[in-house]
């Protein structure tokens, strides 16, 4: 006799779907994410226990607030990987950039770059940069592969949906803060990223983790299966570009 009843989905409770973080603020000391060594070992053990493999860490490159450079983010990095060696925690370790597109940027050779040429860019949260078309193409035409890091968020495209459009018109990839879909950074931010999952437009996630807050409600949205619920099936690259 056939059960009247539906079997429930089993609770999918890790994020080795996404496999591969490629936007985090974990290396210690150099910008507004992980004030130490100590502190940046609590936060990968947490991202390797949900199921991540590599992390790959993107601090700021702001001139005005975050002037990084490979000077800085190099050393960073192999105290982080000294760590995970020491811990035993296995997982991969990789450092980039987030480049903030202001007056400051410049296009030029050996700017710190995801595998495979590709570079992660933001704006301010407030107002668009006047120059980012130019910057994006001048990138592209010197052989970059632009990501642009949680388009969600850029408040002043919520209500200019075509302009989201335009920069996929470009062939800019696009990367989603993943705690958007939860409501973490407000309903706007949650709505503009479901306007772009249902459009297709995303290319790749990221955490964008900075601290333990992020990391808490990670925690328990993985945990619980909301988070795959609600994303987990998305064609996401990270794996795909970055394994």
């Amino acid at each position: 006799m056939l059960s009247i009843f539906k079997k429930k989905a089993a609770v999918v409770d890790n994020i080795e779907w996404l496999g591969v973080d490629i936007h985090s603020h974990l290396l210690p000391g150099i910008d507004d994410g992980s004030p130490d060594v100590e502190t940046s070992m609590y936060l990968i053990k947490g991202m390797k226990e949900l199921g991540f493999s590599k992390l790959l860490c993107t601090p700021h490159i702001f001139t005005e607030i975050h002037p990084n450079t490979p000077e800085t983010i190099l050393p960073a990095l192999a105290k982080v990987n000294e760590g995970v060696k020491s811990n035993k925690v296995s997982v991969e370790m990789g450092a980039a950039a987030e480049y903030m597109i202001d007056d400051n940027f410049e296009v030029r050779e050996g700017l710190m770059c995801l595998p495979g040429n590709h570079i992660l860019v933001e704006m301010s949260y407030l107002n668009e940069s006047p120059q980012i078309e130019q910057v994006i193409y001048e990138l592209q035409l010197d052989g970059y592969k632009v990501i642009l890091a949680h388009p969600e968020r850029y408040v002043f495209y919520h209500n200019s949906h075509q302009r989201f459009h335009r920069f996929k018109d470009m062939g800019v990839l696009f990367q989603l803060n993943v705690l958007a879909v939860t409501g973490y950074y407000g309903k706007e931010v949650k709505q503009a990223a479901e306007y772009l999952l249902g459009k297709k437009c995303y290319d790749l996630a990221g955490t964008d983790l900075h601290h333990d807050k992020h990391l808490s409600v990670l925690e328990r949205t993985v945990r619980d299966g909301s988070l795959h619920k609600k994303i987990g099936a998305y064609s996401f690259k990270n794996l795909e570009l970055f394994e």
